[in-house]
């Protein structure tokens, strides 16, 4: 799986070939060597991560680890992620760290999707998203809809592809 589809997300597209078919193993080669791009794809379901710029045996190498129902990532990427930690996206400000869920929350919010639009697709009243985003903006410190997609943006929560 390319993570730069024409017209489409990577990582939409691992999720939905997950959904659609749970048995399938995907290993995402890409020039993307974030680590960002890294966590969302596995989060998305892809088993393997491969830049582009790997040699010709490390390829086989990783669709053999992946088929063999193991994960891959590319050697570089592994150390990064590990020195960066396992929250190093969350946003951190007055109130503290974003839970999970809040985390969810303001993905939505950035993306533009209405109160109700996050409730039906997190399963929760449009009231428990209220309750969450008026947590967020306590922690974050923020007061408009403008000032927390611009921390969800600074804090890498969404991929260029995602925002089109």
């Amino acid at each position: 799986m390319d993570l730069g589809l024409p017209g489409a997300s990577g990582i939409a597209a691992t999720a939905g070939v997950r959904q659609a078919s749970p048995d399938t193993r995907v290993l995402v080669l890409t020039a993307d060597n974030d680590v960002v791009y890294l966590r969302r794809a596995f989060a998305a379901g892809a088993a393997g991560y491969l830049l582009k710029e790997a040699a010709d045996i490390e390829l086989v190498r990783a669709v053999r680890t992946v088929a063999s129902g193991r994960q891959y990532v590319h050697p570089t990427l592994g150390a990064a992620a590990l020195h960066t930690g396992a929250n190093a996206e969350r946003p951190v400000g007055p109130g503290g760290q974003l839970s999970e869920r809040e985390l969810e929350v303001l993905r939505g919010i950035a993306l533009g999707r209405t109160n109700a639009e996050i409730g039906a697709l997190l399963h929760v009243s449009v009231r428990t998203i209220e309750s969450h985003r008026s947590h967020i903006q306590q922690k974050l410190g923020t007061r408009t809809r403008a000032e927390l997609v611009e921390r969800a943006r600074s804090a890498h929560l969404l991929v260029d592809d995602e925002l089109q």
